[in-house]
């Protein structure tokens, strides 16, 4: 008998995300960014940002930013995006080779994802990321744009064997959160998300989320943004 959990859905047969429980309707996100008038959206930092990560049977082969696009779009539908993520690339590495590019594309709105790749180096050095951070954020709030910042997912609670990573990446998320205090930045902080939990967010290499990981990370950044644009 085979073993449904090994088949490779249908074109189009989306069952699993549609079920799962951490789902954001269209409908919802919809709902979310009503009030959303952002037209230039951009996307910068590391493998996250440019939107690596292994399929996930029964979910959308789409990236966490491309589905915020794609919500962004249904309100706004000639919003202008780019997104100039690079695997690899350290906070330094980042703010050298995206910045100007970002700032000259003139984004009301950016998501930048970057410094888990310092903590895997052996000279990693909070401050000094969080001092690259501080060197891109505030020059992008500087400009007018909304920033929205990312907290690491805890990746050791689906994965044992990444366990040693823990203290670094609380260590950068820290360093995270205040450069997002400091600057007026839109944090999505998902250390502590309940999804981190499950191995399927994270693809076999265990470092990059797997499509199912996105799909959570998408649904978390709308929500974030729509918590911004409630009315008071």
């Amino acid at each position: 008998m085979t073993n449904p959990e090994s088949v490779v859905p249908a074109a189009g047969d989306y069952s699993k995300e549609e079920a799962d429980e951490y789902y954001l309707t269209p409908a919802e996100a919809d709902r979310l960014l009503a009030n959303a008038k952002w037209r230039r959206f951009a996307v910068m930092g590391d493998s996250l940002a440019e939107g690596l990560g292994e399929e996930s049977p029964g979910y959308r082969s789409v990236t966490w930013s491309d589905r915020t696009r794609d919500a962004l779009t249904r309100r706004v539908p000639d919003l202008a995006f780019l997104n100039v993520g690079l695997r690899d690339l350290i906070a330094s590495e980042v703010r050298e080779q995206q910045l100007d590019r970002v700032l000259e594309f003139e984004p009301d709105l950016v998501a930048l994802v970057a410094g888990g790749n310092d903590l895997l180096r052996k000279d990693f050095d909070p401050a000094d990321v969080e001092a690259e951070l501080d060197q891109i954020v505030g020059p992008l709030r500087g400009a007018g744009a909304d920033v929205v910042m990312f907290a690491l997912m805890n990746i050791s609670a689906a994965i044992p064997e990444v366990a040693a990573l823990k203290p670094n990446m609380e260590l950068l998320n820290a360093r995270i959160r205040a450069v997002s205090a400091r600057h007026g930045a839109l944090l999505v902080d998902m250390w502590n998300h309940p999804g981190c939990a499950s191995r399927d967010m994270f693809s076999s290499d265990l470092m990059h989320s797997s499509m199912r990981g996105h799909a959570l990370l998408g649904a978390e950044t709308i929500r974030r943004l729509g918590v911004f644009l409630a009315p008071e």
